[in-house]
């Protein structure tokens, strides 16, 4: 059994020529989710089996070809370990990004994630396909930004990147991206007031308040671009 085992640098050769972006980094990365769990030889290397290889191109179809986020994977793969057929995966339609509070916790599962991704800026470039130029632009546009006070690049920045590289193919760059995260500041600013006026004494300012009114900023937002677009 041992000698079907592959190392990473094989499994990044079988699996370039249908996922031409995929590179190391992001490999540990998804194992660092917790998506892919591939052996460990006595050395330390990670062996990957043939049942590890197609797992990991589930997930790279599941993000490439459906755009799910990482959590809905998650939720999929575990059905798949009970035995169960997952849903299937249709054509993407594009959602507007939501965050939502987690009824089990006074912390929201955006900020878990924020907190579980820690990145360098050469992973940032190899887990986004993002080409250092391009990401060199996007900081000058202030952009993508480490984390404050660090070095490391969070969920929101690789969101980002995977964005950025994606828009290019449709002549929108650092520039543009610059005006929508003008615009985003200003929604921003809308929200806070919004909390903060409609808060009092007995009911301060929380993040979970401020998360609702983005929820349905965010909403109508994108409602409202459909509306344009279907004029």
């Amino acid at each position: 059994m041992a000698s079907q085992l592959q190392s990473i640098g094989q499994v990044l050769k079988a699996l370039q020529e249908e996922f031409p972006d995929i590179s190391i980094s992001k490999i540990r990365f998804l194992e660092a989710e917790g998506l892919i769990a591939p052996e460990r030889a006595p050395s330390g290397y990670r062996r990957y089996s043939r049942m590890d290889i197609d797992r990991l191109a589930y997930v790279l179809r599941a993000q490439k070809n459906h755009y799910l986020p990482l959590k809905v994977i998650r939720e999929h793969l575990a059905l798949i370990d009970q035995g169960a057929e997952p849903p299937a995966m249709e054509a993407p339609t594009p959602q507007p990004m939501v965050v939502t509070q987690s009824p089990a916790s006074p912390e929201s599962d955006a900020a878990a994630a924020r907190r579980s991704i820690r990145l360098t800026r050469r992973e940032l470039l190899d887990v986004s396909g993002l080409p250092e130029a391009t990401l060199v632009e996007l900081e000058r546009q202030l952009v993508i930004r480490p984390r404050r006070g660090t070095a490391f690049y969070g969920r929101e920045a690789l969101t980002l990147a995977v964005v950025a590289r994606k828009l290019t193919s449709y002549g929108i760059d650092a520039r543009h991206l610059r005006a929508i995260k003008m615009a985003a500041e200003r929604e921003v600013g809308l929200v806070a007031q919004a909390v903060a006026s409609s808060s009092s004494r007995r009911q301060p300012v929380s993040r979970e308040r401020t998360n609702d009114v983005m929820q349905l900023v965010m909403h109508a937002h994108a409602a409202l671009m459909q509306s344009v677009l279907d004029r």
